[in-house]
């Protein structure tokens, strides 16, 4: 366990690698769970400001589901999360004609017509975090089956979960807290870290 501050990251967070790998498993985080996209009470202002922009993102199921249940909900469990098209695709989330799965919000930031990227729970995927006790928790918790493929492709190109997710790691921790996560994998770790040239979904 690795700790900076009040946060608690896991050691496979610097030891595993991981690169997603979307020609196979086709973005099937966007389907796979219990419940939409975890999100903070912050990020349902910002879907508020980015919807209208998203909207062409859309599939019609996705847009008549919102009209439906809103453009977030709360869980028991999971507190506001984003809905889903009968308990399984994210709203927000639309299949191209490879199949795989592309966020709206994403999409929308990629062409310049929203300045919010995604919630930080997808973009962090799959690390997870948790807050509990006046602390913060940080592992990395990729699914067995349909990670596989990433699991697979990280070891293949030698690329440590955090370095791929360091983007993500940065948006929500800032930037201190990566170069001090990069310190200590680099001296106790062993990791030659590099810049990643693989862009995450």
């Amino acid at each position: 366990m690795i700790a900076i501050e009040n946060i608690l990251i896991s050691d496979d967070v610097v030891r595993e690698q991981f690169v997603c790998d979307l020609a196979k498993c086709k973005g099937g985080c966007c389907e796979d769970g219990d419940a939409g996209a975890p999100l903070t009470e912050e990020e349902t202002d910002e879907i508020n400001k980015a919807y209208e922009a998203v909207l062409p993102y859309l599939s019609e199921e996705g847009r008549l589901e919102i009209e439906k249940k809103g453009r977030y909900v709360y869980d028991a469990y999971f507190g506001w999360v984003t809905p889903t098209i009968g308990g399984h695709l994210c709203v927000y989330g639309k299949k191209d004609q490879r199949g795989i799965i592309q966020c709206g919000f994403e999409q929308a930031f990629l062409d310049g017509r929203s300045d919010w990227k995604k919630p930080i729970s997808c973009h962090l995927y799959p690390i997870k975090t948790k807050k509990a006790g006046g602390q913060e928790f940080v592992n990395y918790e990729p699914r067995e089956t349909l990670c596989q493929p990433g699991c697979q492709l990280g070891k293949k190109l030698k690329l440590p979960v955090y370095v791929f997710l360091k983007e993500a790691l940065i948006r929500k921790f800032g930037k201190s807290f990566y170069e001090t996560l990069e310190q200590v994998a680099r001296k106790y770790y062993g990791e030659k870290t590099k810049e990643s040239t693989v862009s995450k979904k």
